[in-house]
């Protein structure tokens, strides 16, 4: 369900000279649908108004001070305007934030214009302190209220805030806790899958593997000077290590079982056929066709199927294609690149 969300924008300024600009402002936030808040009708000399204005300029998704011809009330202790204070505030505090200027300060009527040179000294120094960051000029309350309308709607795509959503649109506390269940799930999955890349499955210890040998069973032809053939039977020890490195990498992707037969045969030729060709009935004949039989090539797929290393591939295929694929587990693959990547 998408959450219809509200914004909270402060609005600062002095309020006597700015009450027309005030009220355009505020039509603009309700027609982008924000709450608009403002704490300038309070005394200004009450410390624990101040307070007030500080937990509502927290509770703002936004911050606009509005900025004219007067600087305004000064909090005697800091020795700063009202609106300045909120808006250093809201800066402290991190608010996203736009400074709306008058563009021609010295059109403004005199009735709305600061009169003390202390008074006219602190507004320019607050207008050059504004214009340090992001603002907008002015100079009707029509305009004012177009370039506040168009500017917010700029600084929510830029800096989204959380905002405001009705009490009904909030998911139950049931919900929360699934959530949190749900989350926490997540996370002890993933912890698995990573030892799973790592480590072998429980309950493989007693499982030779590694460099415990294992004894292939295999058949070779030979063929000699005559063009007779002679079919032997011999057996191969080798570590399941090298078994496995010599398979791995075929089913990377996956390897249907003919071609895992394929190279195993090919694994057992180039490693016995040398010493085949050294035996002295053999001299001079033509030995191939090396096979390992039915009962090794089952035993090997159930050994690293079962120490974790190997598992069906689950890809889907034509309904013709009846072949039985392998492919790597994650921890296969880990081990895979430890016994064939080439070290240093």
């Amino acid at each position: 369900m998408r959450l219809e969300k509200r914004y909270q924008v402060f609005v600062s300024s002095t309020y006597d000279d700015l009450q027309e600009e005030r009220q355009e402002v505020m039509h603009a936030l309700l027609e982008l649908d924000c709450i608009p808040a403002g704490m300038e009708l309070f005394p200004a000399a009450n410390e624990d108004q101040w307070s007030v204005i500080q937990r509502v300029i927290d509770d703002c998704d936004y911050y606009v001070v509005i900025v004219a011809g007067r600087y305004g009330s000064i909090h005697q202790a800091s020795g700063l305007g009202y609106t300045e204070r909120e808006y250093r505030y809201a800066i402290e505090k991190g608010k996203p934030s736009i400074a709306f200027l008058h563009r021609d300060p010295g059109a403004i009527p005199n009735n709305r214009s600061e009169q003390s040179e202390e008074g006219k000294r602190k507004l320019a120094a607050f207008r050059a302190l504004l214009e340090q960051k992001v603002c907008k000029y002015w100079a009707s309350p029509e305009e004012l209220g177009s370039v506040v309308s168009r500017s917010l709607v700029q600084l929510m795509k830029t800096h989204p805030a959380v905002g405001w959503v009705k009490a009904d649109n909030i998911v139950s506390e049931n919900a929360t806790a699934e959530i949190l269940r749900l989350q926490k799930q997540v996370e002890e999955l993933e912890r698995e899958l990573k030892a799973s890349r790592t480590k072998p499955p429980e309950g493989t210890e007693a499982l030779a593997q590694g460099d415990d040998s294992y004894e292939i069973l295999y058949t070779f032809r030979v063929t000699s000077e005559t063009w007779d053939t002679t079919v032997y039977q011999a057996r191969f020890e080798t570590t399941w290590n090298d078994i496995f490195a010599a398979v791995s990498p075929t089913m990377i992707d996956e390897a249907s079982e003919r071609t895992l037969r394929a190279v195993l045969n090919r694994f057992v030729k180039d490693n016995q056929l040398g010493d085949l060709k050294n035996q002295k009935k053999f001299a001079g004949m033509s030995i191939d066709d090396f096979s390992i039989a039915d009962s090794a090539f089952d035993t090997i797929k159930v050994q690293l199927r079962a120490l974790g290393l190997i598992r069906r591939s689950e890809k889907n295929r034509s309904v013709k294609d009846t072949n039985t694929y392998w492919t790597l587990t994650p921890y296969g693959d880990t081990l895979m690149v430890r016994l064939r990547a080439i070290k240093r």
